[in-house]
């Protein structure tokens, strides 16, 4: 890893490792900021994500992808940010409470929290909202095992770390 690390922006990896998934492309999710152990990532409304056309709410699903995206999103800043490695840290375990829909024709954002670190496991916390982050449409908690920096593919570091000519 270059000297130029020490000076990376967690919200360009942050940014770009969503980018990488392709649900997370095809739901137009943004990454709005990203620090050592935080992500803030946007959900634009869009009519194809309701799940009640009567009501244009968007479809619980949706709302569970971002929450879980956040978190994950959360562990891969919070890992890079004490250890300068990137790791692949799939879902353990994820659970959605979900306390109200969201309204219609407005953006949902996620925040998400990498609270703690094991050895082998980082443990998240994430809330997604509309308009307060103290007016909850879900919280969500979860697990994500680790796994060793040797297991992340050539290409996909060189996409998180912008070295790709694809993602630079």
């Amino acid at each position: 890893m270059s000297a130029s690390s020490e000076h990376y922006s967690l919200t360009g990896m942050a940014s770009r490792f969503v980018d990488q998934l392709t649900q997370c492309r095809k739901l137009k999710l943004k990454v709005l900021e990203a620090s050592g152990k935080r992500v803030l990532i946007e959900l634009p409304y869009d009519e194809q994500l309701v799940g009640y056309p009567d009501t244009g709410v968007i479809h619980g699903g949706v709302i569970t992808t971002l929450m879980d995206t956040a978190s994950g999103c959360a562990v891969v800043c919070s890992i890079f940010d004490k250890f300068r490695l990137l790791e692949i840290s799939p879902t353990l375990d994820l659970r959605v409470d979900y306390m109200k829909p969201a309204e219609p024709h407005k953006s949902v954002y996620g925040f998400a929290e990498c609270y703690k670190l094991s050895s082998s496991v980082a443990f998240t916390r994430a809330i997604a909202y509309q308009d307060s982050i103290d007016d909850p449409i879900a919280h969500a908690v979860g697990s994500f095992m680790r796994i060793s920096p040797e297991m992340v593919g050539d290409e996909f570091r060189q996409a998180l770390m912008g070295e790709s000519d694809e993602y630079a």
